[in-house]
């Protein structure tokens, strides 16, 4: 009876039980994922600062696409949509010409 005691408790019972030790050896193995992908983000942001700090076509990429800036000689083409041609319909189906009768 003893034995059978001890056994349902090293299963069930306590903070060392059986169920309770799978319980957390998931949770250190979902930690260590996190952590995992917490250090390749800190790489990719350290190759992203050093690009920024010493590449300088790094840096002029960045003021072209976010500031427009060009160089002296050059020309910057904007092209707007309309805001019918946003929507997938032409813009004079949008003002109910052009429809078929």
């Amino acid at each position: 009876m003893f034995l059978a005691g001890a056994a349902y408790f090293a299963l069930f019972g306590g903070d060392y039980s059986y169920f309770e030790l799978r319980r957390v050896r998931r949770e250190q193995a979902a930690e260590q994922q996190r952590v995992e992908q917490s250090r390749a983000e800190v790489e990719a942001l350290k190759a992203r600062q050093d690009s920024l700090l010493h590449d300088s076509a790094t840096i002029e990429r960045i003021a072209r696409e976010r500031y427009g800036l060009i160089r002296d000689g050059e020309r910057l083409y904007r092209f707007v949509e309309d805001a019918a041609d946003s929507s997938g319909r032409r813009a004079d189906t949008a003002r109910g010409k052009g429809k078929r009768e």
